[in-house]
């Protein structure tokens, strides 16, 4: 059973490598970022980039898309609220905000506390 354990596991091991080794660099995102240009292996002559031809990623115009590169996914996405309509003005943390329709009051638990008196009796 360990035996059929161990080789199953290089088995798996071998495979997930393979899927490196074998991966289309065409099916890599088209951007700047990769400087080799088209620099090629002396042996076997194929190109050492991933996208040969690409510019180096430099400047503001890489800064921006790096910047706004995971804004579809990450922007939040709020259900729609009826009762928001309502609302005229938000005053703040902790406090209700002010709306149309009837003023709602809440009014503090306790009005008036137990009084102790500071001296204790002997």
């Amino acid at each position: 059973m360990k035996i059929l354990l161990g080789s199953c596991s290089v088995a798996a091991a071998l495979l997930f490598g393979a899927s490196f080794a074998f991966a289309n660099p065409a099916t890599l995102p088209k951007h700047p970022g990769y400087p080799m240009g088209k620099a090629v292996d002396p042996v076997k002559g194929q190109s050492l980039a991933n996208d040969p031809g690409q510019g180096n990623a430099i400047g503001d115009k890489a800064l921006a898309e790096a910047a706004t590169s995971a804004d579809a996914h990450v922007k939040q996405k709020l259900s729609f609220n009826r009762n928001d309509k309502r609302i005229m003005e938000k005053p703040g943390a902790g406090l209700l905000p002010k709306v149309e329709g009837p003023k709602i009051v809440i009014a503090p638990p306790v009005k008036e506390a137990t009084k102790v008196n500071a001296v204790p009796k002997e």
